[in-house]
């Protein structure tokens, strides 16, 4: 559970879309701190639309899991095609959920990072770069479930991480940890979310 010394401070949540959005909107509300957005989307793998080997995030920061790379035998061409669609979803993404508004201001205050779950870690490592590159001191990482292994790798670059339920075994997915799942469409995302704060 995330510490007491959180509530109604100087701290902000960051939720990455869609489906981190419902999960940030009830800690922003328990903890009476205002509600933003961190977009980041996975790089797919070139025949699936929920595998990845990668992420991007909104400010173009781009993460590439080379072991995955070469293990899959994954072509130059193959890496850039996925790449640049990744960044195509961003833009729109960031356009749409965001309106053009700017990110925060993160240097003086802590940034809690929120997603639904934690399953590689590649969109939640590489949102955490970027949000390091903002200069952000403290980047707390709150997410509901998680793998082992990956809840270990992003402990190691956040400052903290809280993860309820975390999870080992071969294989891992985020759905399986809840007991009612559904995909959160932006539209979704857009609904739950109240009038971004200011910069």
């Amino acid at each position: 559970m995330l510490a007491p010394a959180f509530r109604a401070r100087d701290a902000i949540v960051l939720a990455i879309p869609a489906g981190g959005v419902p999960v940030g909107a009830e800690i922003a509300r328990r903890l009476a701190l205002p509600l933003d957005l961190a977009v980041v989307s996975k790089i797919l793998l070139p025949w699936t639309t929920e595998s990845g080997f990668g992420a991007v995030a909104f400010d173009g920061t781009e993460w590439i899991n080379e072991v995955d790379r070469r293990r899959l035998a994954l072509s130059n061409n193959d890496v850039e095609r996925s790449a640049a669609a990744a960044r195509e979803k961003v833009a729109r993404r960031v356009a749409r959920l965001r309106a053009g508004r700017p990110m925060p201001a993160l240097a003086d205050r802590p940034a809690i990072l929120v997603d639904d779950g934690i399953a590689a870690g590649s969109t939640l490592r590489t949102v955490i770069a970027a949000l390091r590159k903002l200069g952000a001191q403290r980047i707390v990482v709150a997410v509901p479930t998680g793998h082992d292994r990956s809840v270990d790798l992003i402990a190691g670059l956040a400052d903290e991480l809280y993860c309820a339920n975390i999870r080992g075994g071969g294989r891992f997915a985020v759905a399986d940890a809840y007991e009612r799942w559904s995909d959160v469409s932006d539209e979704e995302a857009l609904s739950i979310l109240p009038p971004l704060s200011a910069p």
